[in-house]
């Protein structure tokens, strides 16, 4: 699995101009699933970003988790993150999961996150999404459970 967060000050997700998935002070996370991903993964990624200490104390450190500041997430699935550009012009989608594959480690990744008593909404699995991010700082990180 890989994820980008972006740590947010607000965050929307829109599809077919309704909001499905709509935070405040928290973090953005695009999801991106590959084929051998699994449970392990999952839990691996869930705690690592829950637990990150990317938010700023009151010396304007980064020593908060989003567990510490009571942040949220919006949660949207990517699979364009396994997308190969090194060879033509054309991204290579061949390391993304299956749709099948990828919506049961999505949901999984988000329940995972649920139970550790973060609010998670998201966007709508394989739709076209407007994301909307006022994006803090800007934080933007990587985290590849492999």
């Amino acid at each position: 699995m890989r994820v980008v967060v972006q740590r947010s000050k607000a965050a929307s997700v829109t599809v077919n101009g309704e909001v499905t998935g709509q935070i405040t002070k928290g973090l953005v996370l695009l999801v991106g699933v590959t084929h051998d991903d699994n449970e392990d993964d999952v839990n691996y990624l869930a705690d690592k970003i829950a637990n990150l200490r990317i938010f700023e104390d009151e010396e304007e450190k980064m020593n908060f988790s989003l567990m510490d500041v009571g942040g949220e997430i919006l949660s949207v699935s990517q699979f364009t993150l396994y997308g190969d550009c090194r060879k033509g012009r054309r991204p290579n989608f061949m390391e993304a999961a299956r749709p099948d594959h990828a919506i049961e480690i999505y949901d999984s990744f988000n329940t995972a996150l649920r139970q550790k008593g973060i609010r998670v909404e998201t966007g709508v699995f394989g739709a076209m999404m407007d994301v909307a991010l006022t994006n803090d700082g800007p934080v933007t990180l990587i985290v590849d459970s492999k």
